[in-house]
């Protein structure tokens, strides 16, 4: 499949990557991490006949799923309907996912001498079942709102490689860091390398914007995050941007307050806040040298519509009117009803516009 972006629609929404500029917008945009999944009844039916890395693999299955969102609601956004854990496999560990229990690796990296199983990939092979449903996704978009690509960080990924699943803790895999720095530097830069080719890839391939999930941040101190996490967060957005320097790229440290003036001296053009981080707080902290996302906490789509549209409203404000894409602090989760999903969209598109039109 050509990966050539000159056959793609003209952008008819750019408030995503307006925003991710900290250009004015006349409304915050909005999308929701997870927003493609198990919530969604069409999603669900897909999968009855699917087990979910057929799904990923599949193109024309992984466009479909990316595409239900963007059908239903009034999203500003889609992501590409994948997950961090390609990597792993490419990389030449098996990766299961468990029904009820989620990912699940049989043979895990047990010690440093174990470096010697993972393979150096050829990511334009790999991966390229992610690179044409990227293709197809961004053609079947025709341009209504700009194709989000990512991949997991390289700690997350290597908690995920040694502790064989996930976990509360990690302590197997965050005791490497410990017992097994070099040996875990050298892991880090392995997964490091296939980031970045994956990345511009992606970019290559139809995404317009590029997030990374760093989602076992919280589980490292600020040291040790400034060791094993930071360098190579640090090495993904600075390679990405002297690739594409016009494609925004989005850093989703979860539970790591302390990083955020760390991460606002990286390449990053936007930084993801979880729903324990205070906006005005992470304001202060990044001195408004980034756009900022996030970060309503998931569990109030639980509440009811009126509800939810007081806590957008609290959001916003927080936030202000600039530099800042709506979502929430984490993923949608299984049991969220779509309907609540639409009001929390709804209501960032009025209420934003409210303030800006105030403003």
């Amino acid at each position: 499949m050509s990966t050539s972006t000159e056959a793609f629609p003209a952008l008819t929404n750019d408030l995503l990557l307006r925003a991710a500029r900290q250009e004015p917008v006349e409304r915050t945009p909005v999308w929701m991490m997870r927003q493609a999944g198990r919530y969604l009844p069409e999603y669900r039916a897909l999968r009855a006949d699917h087990d979910f890395f057929t799904v990923v693999r599949t193109p024309e299955l992984a466009a479909e799923v990316t595409l239900q969102p963007i059908e239903r609601f009034p999203l500003d956004a889609a992501i590409i309907f994948s997950d961090i854990l390609v990597i792993p496999q490419a990389l030449g560990l098996d990766v299961q996912m468990v029904k009820g229990k989620g990912p699940h690796f049989p043979d895990p990296l047990s010690g440093p001498e174990d470096l010697e199983r993972l393979r150096t990939p050829d990511v334009s092979q790999e991966l390229a079942y992610v690179f044409e449903a990227l293709t197809l996704t961004r053609r079947r978009l025709e341009g209504r709102v700009p194709l989000i690509g990512f991949c997991g960080a390289p700690w997350t990924l290597m908690a995920y490689m040694i502790e064989g699943g996930g976990s509360k803790s990690f302590t197997t895999s965050r005791s490497w860091l410990y017992r097994h720095p070099e040996a875990s530097r050298r892991l880090l830069q392995a997964i490091t390398d296939v980031c970045v080719e994956y990345l511009i890839r992606q970019i290559d391939a139809g995404a317009q914007v590029v997030q990374v999930f760093d989602s076992w941040a919280g589980l490292l101190g600020p040291a040790t995050f400034e060791t094993f996490a930071l360098p190579y967060l640090r090495q993904i957005a600075e390679k990405v941007e002297r690739a594409h320097p016009d494609v925004p790229c989005i850093v989703f440290a979860k539970g790591a307050p302390y990083a955020l003036p760390a991460l606002a001296d990286t390449a990053y053009d936007v930084i993801s806040l979880d729903w324990t981080m205070d906006p005005r707080e992470a304001l202060r902290a990044t001195g408004g040298r980034k756009a900022l996302q996030g970060n309503l906490d998931p569990a109030a789509l639980y509440a009811p519509p009126d509800a939810i549209r007081q806590e957008v409203r609290r959001m916003l404000q927080a936030f202000g009117p600039r530099g800042h894409i709506g979502n929430l602090g984490h993923g949608m989760h299984p049991d969220h009803d779509p309907e609540h999903a639409r009001a929390f969209i709804e209501a960032v598109h009025e209420e934003s516009a409210a303030m800006v039109s105030q403003s």
